[in-house]
């Protein structure tokens, strides 16, 4: 991932598109104080830990939060983290810059109410898709904690944007059954632009992780992602196949059908298996997001469809 020239990515695919493109009404959320300056921080080339969890320690959320998730047994460490200096020091600097981004973006989204999204069941979908993206990271022998991190962050503007412009998603919502086009394409349409435009743009204002940011960016890919030259094997691409599982606004259309033909061309991927071992992960990890919607369940569901319509086919041309 390292000989990824990311920033020359977003530099090509954001073009001149800026926030001030949006709304001026659009109340775009910020991230927290201890956020920004770690991040900042973090960014530099000579960094200091110590320093670095003093920061996280100025935020009583966060130190509550990275104690918690170190200490857990989806991290498994046998002596337990007592502050945050050795919550980080047991990470790693890249591990812990990931958490503390994505936890604080995630807390910066949830204050924030939304009358179009439930905030549970819009986290509980994106854990699946960050879990289900490290999976497809293992697959393609990428970066795991960045395809983790950027399939949770995917969406992250979705419930800000849903809310100031409820107007126009609800026209989204009542018109999905006879559209052929995936959100995406009707906010493109709309708007001019998209939410993984818009959110990579302020993500990159915040001076987050350029291979981040590409992520978000480059979400609704879709399977062509498969054959890009340079992000057909990068955490990116991972985050693309999770952004075609369900959700509320049901983004993609045909995300699952998709994923069912992708089995035939792809061997050592099989959705219903993947699918399981997110369901198991999901449970394992406690993460505080209840899974009201399994994952295999869904999965099982649409091979079950899809074998019944490829049986009346055959039926059909048989008599």
């Amino acid at each position: 991932m390292a000989d990824i020239a990311w920033s020359s990515i977003l530099d090509d695919s954001l073009g001149s598109f800026t926030l001030a493109e949006l709304p001026p009404t659009l109340e775009l959320p910020a991230l927290p104080h201890a956020v920004t300056q770690f991040t900042e921080k973090a960014g530099q080339d000579e960094v200091d830990l110590l320093e670095l969890a003093k920061i996280v320690e100025t935020d009583n959320g966060l130190t509550v939060e990275l104690l918690r998730h170190v200490n857990s047994t989806y991290v498994g460490l046998r002596n337990k983290a007592k502050n945050v200096h050795q919550a980080m020091s047991m990470l790693g600097l890249r591990q812990s810059k990931n958490f503390v981004i994505t936890t604080g973006m995630r807390g910066a989204v949830q204050s924030r109410q939304s009358k179009l999204i439930n905030q549970s069941s819009f986290w509980n979908a994106n854990l699946q898709k960050a879990l289900f993206a490290r999976e497809i990271a293992k697959l393609l022998k990428t970066d795991e904690d960045v395809a983790f991190s950027g399939a949770l962050l995917q969406d992250f503007l979705l419930p800000v944007l849903s809310n100031d412009l409820m107007n126009e998603y609800m026209q989204f919502i009542q018109t999905r059954e006879q559209q052929t086009q995936g959100l995406p394409e009707f906010e493109q349409a709309v708007f001019g632009w998209d939410h993984a435009l818009a959110g990579a743009c302020l993500a990159r204002r915040w001076k987050l992780p350029d291979e981040l940011v590409c992520c978000m960016l480059t979400h609704h890919f879709g399977l062509r992602i498969l054959s890009h030259e340079v992000l057909g094997r990068s955490p990116a691409a991972a985050v693309a196949l999770s952004a075609m599982l369900p959700d509320q606004l049901r983004q993609s259309r045909l995300g699952l059908d998709l994923l069912q033909r992708l089995q035939t061309k792809w061997k050592a991927f099989d959705l219903v298996t993947i699918a399981e071992r997110v369901d198991a992960l999901h449970e394992e990890n406690a993460m505080g997001v209840k899974n009201d919607f399994p994952l295999a369940r869904r999965c099982q569901a649409a091979a079950n469809s899809a074998d019944a319509y490829a049986d009346g086919t055959l039926t059909r041309l048989a008599s």
